[in-house]
């Protein structure tokens, strides 16, 4: 018997070690480099976490209709998430909540639940989306769009608008700003 038992605990110990040895040697194994990137249409996770360092952004703190019926101005970012151009313009986005705080409710959707729906009115995001992205949209307290581009809009542009709505004046000279890349991944909107 006590060679018997002696074998077994020889057969679990190696078989034990065996898997041991392979999972420590699966650690040595390169990783797979990543395949995010700031200019491909490819979905690459949240990109205002991972190209605009603000994962605070989404999900919206509130809804347009929301925000219309609390009469506060509000910024609507239509996106996608695996569109290069959306990449691209998150960081134009987390600037907007930097410089304009708690003055606008920032609402940034994904349009992906807008397609191919019905609209239903105007407090429906749906009813301001022309079809492309990125599109800012700006409301004012009343509820009027002001402001509504698509593409790259001109952070300026959008910060001369969120003026209007909120009544807050820009700084003296207005604000000259542009959006620079610091690596492959990440950008950063910068005054000038």
């Amino acid at each position: 018997m006590p060679t018997s038992l002696t074998s077994l605990l020889q057969g679990v110990l190696t078989s034990a070690l065996g898997v041991l040895l392979a999972v420590g040697l699966w650690g040595l194994v390169p990783a797979a480099a990543a395949q995010a990137s700031l200019t491909s249409n490819s979905y690459d996770g949240n990109i205002y976490a991972l190209y605009a360092g603000n994962g605070s952004l989404v999900p919206p703190r509130s809804s347009l209709a929301q925000a219309l019926a609390d009469h506060r101005p509000a910024v609507v970012i239509y996106y996608l998430d695996d569109d290069a151009a959306s990449k691209q313009f998150s960081a134009v986005v987390s600037e907007l909540q930097r410089v304009w705080l708690n003055s606008i409710e920032l609402i940034p959707l994904v349009t992906d639940p807008l397609q191919n729906r019905g609209d239903g009115g105007p407090t429906d995001p749906a009813h301001y989306w022309r079809g492309l992205v990125p599109q800012v949209v700006v409301f004012n307290a009343e509820g009027r769009v002001i402001f509504d581009e698509q593409g790259a809009v001109d952070v300026d542009a959008i910060n001369a608008a969120v003026s209007q709505a909120t009544g807050i004046p820009l700084p003296e000279g207005g604000t000259r700003s542009s959006t620079e890349s610091f690596n492959e991944l990440n950008s950063e909107v910068v005054s000038r």
